[in-house]
Formats: structure tokens, sequence, C-alpha cells
């Protein structure tokens, strides 16, 4: 029989990331094409480009969402350390304990207290853990998302009753309360104030010593504050998204060796 394919005792602790040939279909509609990138381990990656060009769903191929949808199809690999997340001999949730994610919109269970909402995955992936350990977990998680301060003295009080950021920072201490290897965030900031955003870019910096994260953003400021690298994808005409080019941060900024991707980070479309 053949052994499952484990990712939960891969070392080392960080990992890296990378898409292989990556296409991806709605039904007939062809979003992605062949789509490969490489996410180092310990770093900061950003996605950019304009609306409709396969960022998202991009995003969610990375920890298997995208195959929830019942017409979606896809091809090609996303390995983990050179373990494909794909792998028939993966279980789904082995993937999602290690590759976490963060959505656009904060949602956190609004009836559920501060601290039931951090350990909620514990349940969902199967995690045992004690009542001192949670506890543990709880400070521990609230603190790496810049939220325990704020929150440690009313930790049974409703989730729903926190502030947009702080509620898009207890989804990220909910994330983390798996010991994910890999975060993902599609648009974390969109709904939030300049304070907030602020707040939550100080949270991934800090972050990107204990887990890898890739970040979906429209905001060319925010990719250039957070990220040591961007890709630029791009959708022309109907076809499906591609990345243009990928690198460093400051080169994509500054030094740019395709003229689509200066015009867009310079503002001229998207």
């Amino acid at each position: 029989m053949k052994e499952p394919v484990s990712l939960v005792d891969a070392r080392p602790r960080l990992a890296s990331l990378e898409a292989r040939a990556v296409s991806a279909w709605f039904g007939d509609r062809k979003v992605l094409d062949r789509v490969s990138l490489l996410m180092p381990a310990g770093k900061v990656t950003a996605l950019i480009g304009p609306s409709g060009c396969g960022k998202s769903t991009f995003l969610r191929i990375l920890n298997r969402m995208h195959e929830l949808v019942p017409s979606a199809s896809l091809a090609g690999e996303v390995l983990v350390d050179e373990v494909d997340i794909y792998d028939a001999g993966l279980r789904i949730t082995d993937a999602r304990r290690q590759i976490g994610m963060v959505f656009q919109k904060p949602n956190p269970f609004p009836a559920m207290s501060i601290q039931d909402n951090v350990t909620a995955g514990l349940v969902l992936t199967g995690i045992k853990a004690g009542k001192a350990e949670r506890a543990d977990l709880v400070e521990e998680c609230l603190t790496k998302a810049g939220l325990w301060n704020e929150v440690k003295d009313r930790l049974r009080q409703p989730g729903g009753g926190l502030s947009g950021g702080q509620q898009q920072r207890l989804c990220i201490a909910r994330s983390l309360a798996v010991r994910p290897r890999i975060l993902l965030m599609d648009e974390p900031c969109s709904a939030l104030d300049p304070t907030s955003t602020r707040r939550i870019e100080q949270t991934i910096q800090e972050l990107a010593a204990d887990v890898t994260i890739v970040i979906v953003t429209h905001n060319m400021q925010q990719a250039a504050r957070v990220s040591d690298q961007c890709a630029f994808f791009l959708a022309e005409a109907g076809t499906p998204g591609v990345i243009v080019e990928h690198g460093p941060t400051d080169l994509m900024f500054e030094a740019p060796q395709d003229q689509r991707t200066m015009d867009y980070v310079n503002g001229v479309f998207g």
C-alpha cells in the first residue's frame, strides 16, 4: 500500500511554496495560463495586477479552495517543500493546516467569544489541546497578530464586537492557531481605515519571521512597504491571466523589465 504523503512532519518549519505551470478554468473559460512562481520561505510575496487578471483565483489554488467551485478545474502543480498539495495521497485537511487563508472581509464568528474564535480552527482540523494549552495558544496567537494588549481583558466577549481592523487581526490569530507554515492573504486591508491598515501591515512584517506570506493587494504603496518580492499578473484582451514578470520588490518598482509593469506600478492603468 502506498504510504500517505505528509506535510505535517516536514522540516524545516519555514516552507517555500512553488507553483509550476498552473492553469485554471471555470467551465470552458480559461482564467490562468501556465503560471509558475516560487514564493520563498520566510518572505512576503505580493501578487499585484488589475482586477480580473486571476490573482485571487491563483491564491485560492494555493490552498485547494479553487476545487470547491463546481465548474472549476486546474492543471499544474503546487509544491510545499517539493510535496504537491494536490497529490492523491495527501489529505486536504493536512494541506489546509499547512496553508492558512485570511480573506478580504473579516469573518470572525460574531457570536463566539474572542478566545473561542482563535481556537475554532483546532476543532475543524482535529487538533486536540487541553485548557492550559488553549489559553497559552490564545495569548501567543493574539500577540503575534498584534491584538493581545487590546483584548486581553475581554477574551470572553463576542468577536463580533471588535472594530473592523481588530476583527481582521482576530482572523489572522485564528489562522495562526493551527500552526500554518504558509499564510495567504486576499486583500486583507481593502475594507479598513488607514490606521488599521498600517497595523495589519506591521503584523505582516512581524509574522514573516515565522511564516511564509503571500498577499494579494491592489495598493501599490502597500506592496512596496510589506513585500520582499512581487509578481505582476495581467490578462489582456480576453486572454487568460499570466505573470508578466516577477522579482524583488524594489526592482519591480524602480527598474521593471516590461513596460506594462512600469505602467501599472506608476498608475497608468489598473
